[in-house]
């Protein structure tokens, strides 16, 4: 037989006691670990809410309408985006909302083909004596140590600027932003090369859309010239009927530098390469039989040193891109060969095979053109090129008083600061001071007796900007 104890009404007190401590314990303890989640997910949020996020740009396409459209400023989305391996701030990524096209072409300006440029340049090889371009070196590995004062500086007083070069060309950069309109163009003719113009001379400064006070131009002016292209599978114009070949290879060159700077700086405008690549596609399948350009594309022989400068120079930024295009070389030999039959026994380079092209019918302005596009894509040591710089530093005069074309100067200030030594420095004492003098109050150029063939005051400021940044210019091949 088994025995059991019989619990006593004591003992069953003492249990029910017990086991109310036990809960009132476990809902204490419970209570205690959900407030330290609580708290601890309220720091992890508090220190991830305090790094840094990343600015996703959403941007829409301008619309149709004409100059002045109102269009809404960039919308800037906040999403987080882990920091890449190796460091540093994340990368800035730009994304379209829309597909949207825009803006109805413009009537262009005509002007005189020899005074219409606006350019710098980039660089490329080939086996068949291509040197890859007098000096011209890659992009830097690391772009943001070259994106700043100190370097500028650095490399003016090196090359034979001043810090007055800098804060003249910030003066005009300025003055540029005032006068962009709302869907990101300059100018109220010829809007797409003046457009490409003034990008070129942000670009100069390495200004991108990531800038914190050129950037929102930079952007509309870029989305600008894009939607252009998509508008146009791809060509650049206002007016197909005009002389649209200027416009379209001065905003190829712009877009091409955009592109090697969304690939530096590891942002990305939606579209962008797809436009770039058309525009130059189109360049390259709308040659001439004698390897120049015409106006409108046509197919017959003609020499024109000035519209030829500009599609080298832009094929020359193709090339910086690292795209894939087919024929580039031949199409840039071709291109070099118009070129040089244009140029004359004292080395200078006419507008065409027979004539000068110049203001007074006996001086070649447009020698620089001829000289840096061989000096980019042959080398400086190019027996035609030092020819051309021995013509220049016998025939280029800048004087404000009586006659200065920024066009032929442009062109001039890249090839003599490519040439260098002693030809550099004596073209560099006669241009700098008399163009940092004559600047306007409000960062513009004005424009100066003798030079009858501007397109006004946007397209002086920039030229005369570009010139300024021949001491430091970021991309290869438009500085030394």
């Amino acid at each position: 037989m088994s025995l059991h104890a019989k619990p006593t009404e004591e003992s069953i007190a003492r249990i029910a006691a017990q086991r109310r401590t036990a809960s009132i314990s476990s809902f204490i303890i419970a209570l205690l670990l959900t407030t330290l989640v609580a708290l601890i997910l309220y720091i992890v949020n508090m220190a991830l809410e305090s790094k840094v996020i990343p600015a996703q740009i959403i941007y829409s396409s301008p619309s149709e309408a004409e100059d002045d459209v109102t269009i809404e400023k960039v919308n800037v989305e906040l999403i987080r985006k882990p920091t890449p391996p190796g460091g540093g701030s994340p990368s800035k990524v730009i994304v379209a909302s829309t597909t949207s096209l825009v803006a109805v072409p413009v009537a262009i300006r005509t002007t005189d083909n020899n005074s219409f440029g606006l350019d710098d340049g980039i660089g490329i090889g080939d086996g068949e004596g291509f040197d890859g371009g007098g000096n011209y070196g890659n992009i830097p590995a690391t772009p943001g140590k070259r994106c700043n004062t100190a370097d500028r500086l650095q490399r003016l007083a090196t090359t034979g600027g001043t810090r007055e070069c800098d804060d003249a060309v910030v003066k005009a950069l300025r003055y540029l932003q005032k006068t962009q309109h709302k869907d990101g163009s300059w100018h109220n003719k010829s809007k797409v090369g003046i457009t490409g113009l003034a990008l070129l001379a942000y670009l100069g400064h390495c200004e991108t859309p990531l800038s914190e006070e050129f950037g929102d131009t930079v952007f509309r002016a870029t989305v600008y010239l894009v939607d252009k292209g998509l508008k146009n599978n791809g060509r650049l114009f206002h007016d197909a009927k005009g002389l649209w070949c200027y416009e379209h290879a001065i905003a190829t060159y712009a877009l091409c530098e955009c592109y090697t700077f969304s690939k530096a700086f590891g942002y990305n405008i939606p579209n962008l390469d797809q436009v770039t690549r058309d525009a130059v596609q189109w360049i390259l399948n709308n040659q001439n039989p004698i390897g120049g350009w015409n106006y409108q594309y046509q197919e017959n022989k003609r020499w024109d040193t000035s519209t030829t400068a500009w599609h080298l120079q832009a094929l020359k930024a193709a090339q910086a891109t690292g795209l894939d295009f087919k024929n580039l070389r031949e199409i840039i030999k071709n291109g070099l060969t118009s070129l040089t039959d244009t140029q004359v026994k004292s080395g200078g380079f006419g507008y065409s095979k027979t004539s000068a092209g110049s203001q007074n019918g006996s001086h070649y302005a447009l020698t620089g053109a001829g000289v840096l596009c061989l000096q980019q894509h042959k080398g400086k040591s190019n027996i035609d090129a030092r020819q051309g710089i021995e013509y220049l530093s016998k025939n280029s005069t800048f004087d404000f008083k009586k006659k200065v074309n920024y066009y032929e100067h442009y062109y001039a200030s890249q090839a003599m600061i490519n040439e260098g030594g002693l030809a550099w420095k004596k073209y560099n004492t006669m241009f700098r001071e008399p163009l940092l003098k004559n600047q306007n109050k409000d960062g513009s150029w004005p424009q100066p007796p003798g030079n009858h063939h501007s397109a006004g005051t946007i397209y002086n400021t920039c030229l005369a900007t570009l010139m300024l940044e021949v001491y430091y210019r970021y991309l290869p091949g438009t500085g030394r």
